[in-house]
């Protein structure tokens, strides 16, 4: 018997967090997705639970943010377990917000699924070859094995991610030179502890509403095998030896080891193969910025790929996923890194970390750290305005004449050209050649924005052009948005309709 073989414009493999919000962004740009997951049912435990306020308003710019319901924010973070305030980061979403990954992952998968992309779990990836336009995916399943056709594939399969090495891409960088151990623990009473620095070594603990204590420790002087399995007999030494507390009679409800090797994929694009989230890029996972990472990955990736699967992508486009993604994450890489060196060799006389406690007090370095922590440092590009390659900030705004935000402009997964007052009659005509790609809006008067009369924005909330005239609009314009589809000043063609339910072809055998 033939193994059964089904067709899709992208296959997501892996259905954590990154491969269902990139689900949902291709699907906003009417895309068929496919994403499938080894594991039969999504993790219990919770592996981060830190939004940043960057993702935050990236869910806040896809309608996702009241799902979240009221999740805790905290308004100060850490650089290397020294306090840092997050609160004045110019963001309404400043500081950091406490959701857990199994519930920000069943609202990515709602939210993909309402869309229209398939998630099926339980299929393996265990080939994977590129032939002309096609990417060939084998799949095992409780039915057998299954042949994908896909026009892409994008690897969100986590650090040891199968993609990555189906694709022959390399994953450098240093190994992990210390072991953390965690565990949550139920029926167990410990003082807060937030990266505290003892004889024995770190030690970190926490209590969460629903009375589970969370306990992260690495031993000063222990091996860096992070394969090996942790067990709770081995935490609960550790654990005395570190601190002198005894959580033996806790019920553990998971544990596990993990390290500060810090890696990254060498290109995050081969061919029709791309990389995003853990399987690009593998990090000691403080304060939530592996996670943040991966989400701001998929949705730079997520239009970008669409417009090319649609036909509709100016030369260059996918090009740009690695040429701004690998850049950040070699940023925030080196950012870890300098703070595992203040975590793990605190206890060393170097006088590192009282110096930096010293330098956050400053405000320029507290706001330099607190902008890379919070996502909000993001720049793409250099151009002949300062907000080009950086993120929008929000503002009120007017399109058709009723009021909006240029935050809910963007839920339409387009892009926004916006009249920030004066720009003249020059603004709309050079939009009209664009107007089923690209938003067409108004802000309220009284908003300063640098200088700029208009300015034009990405899905993904960057700006791609800001100026006081039209000098370089349109080719701003083709460069993210590719040619126009009618003569400038002809009526705008209506907007793609975007399918709301996946082709049968897309279903799995069960």
């Amino acid at each position: 018997m033939r193994p059964a073989s089904v067709d899709v414009d992208v296959l997501v493999v892996g259905a954590g967090p990154v491969g269902l919000l990139l689900a949902g962004e291709l699907r906003r740009g009417g895309v068929d997705v496919l994403v499938v997951d080894r594991l039969a049912e999504p993790r219990t435990e919770s592996r981060a639970s830190t939004l940043s306020a960057r993702t935050m308003e990236l869910l806040d710019e896809r309608g996702l943010v009241p799902s979240l319901g009221d999740p805790p924010r905290e308004p100060a973070g850490h650089f290397g377990g020294i306090p840092l305030d997050l609160s004045a980061q110019p963001s309404r979403y400043a500081g950091q917000w406490k959701v857990p990954q199994p519930v920000l992952e069943r609202i990515l998968a709602d939210a993909a699924e309402r869309a229209g992309a398939r998630v099926q779990r339980g299929h393996e990836l265990v080939g994977l070859t590129q032939t002309g336009d096609t990417v060939h995916a084998r799949l095992t399943g409780a039915s057998g094995v299954v042949t994908v056709r896909a026009a892409y594939v994008a690897g969100c399969d986590g650090e040891d991610s199968t993609v990555r090495r189906l694709a022959g891409i390399a994953f450098t960088g240093p190994a992990a030179t210390h072991r953390i151990l965690r565990a949550d623990l139920r029926g167990v009473q410990l003082p807060r502890r937030r990266f505290e620095l003892l004889p024995g070594g770190l030690a970190i603990s926490a209590r969460s509403p629903d009375g589970v204590t969370r306990i992260m420790v690495a031993e000063t002087g222990a091996d860096a095998d992070v394969s090996r399995p942790a067990t709770f007999e081995e935490i609960t030494l550790v654990w005395k030896r570190v601190t002198g507390e005894d959580v033996s009679g806790a019920e553990a409800l998971w544990v596990n080891a993990f390290g500060d090797a810090s890696r990254q994929a060498e290109r995050y694009r081969e061919r029709r193969v791309l990389l995003a989230g853990d399987a690009a890029h593998q990090q000691l996972p403080a304060g939530g910025q592996a996670l943040n990472l991966g989400l701001q990955d998929a949705v730079n990736l997520g239009w970008k790929l669409a417009a090319v699967v649609r036909g509709d992508a100016p030369p260059g486009l996918l090009d740009s996923y690695h040429g701004e993604r690998h850049p950040a994450g070699r940023r925030v890489l080196a950012n870890i890194q300098a703070q595992a060196r203040l975590l793990f060799d605190g206890n060393r006389p170097s006088g590192a970390r009282e110096l930096m406690a010293e330098l956050i007090e400053q405000p320029t370095v507290r706001d330099l750290l607190a902008s890379g922590i919070s996502g909000l440092d993001v720049c793409y590009a250099r151009g002949p305005h300062p907000l080009v390659g950086r993120r929008a900030p929000e503002l009120a705004a007017r399109q058709t004449g009723l009021p909006t935000t240029t935050t809910r402009m963007l839920r339409t997964g387009r892009g926004l050209l916006l009249d920030l007052g004066g720009a003249g009659g020059w603004l709309r005509a050079a939009w009209q050649g664009w107007g089923h790609r690209v938003e067409f809006g108004a802000a309220e008067p009284g908003q300063a924005y640098d200088g700029a009369t208009a300015v034009l924005v990405r899905p993904d909330g960057i700006v791609a052009w800001a100026g006081t005239d039209g000098t370089g609009l349109r080719e701003a314009l083709r460069t993210w948005f590719g040619a126009a589809a009618a003569p400038a000043g002809a009526a705008a063609a209506p907007p793609p309709r975007i399918r709301t339910a996946p082709p049968v072809a897309t279903r799995l055998p069960a």
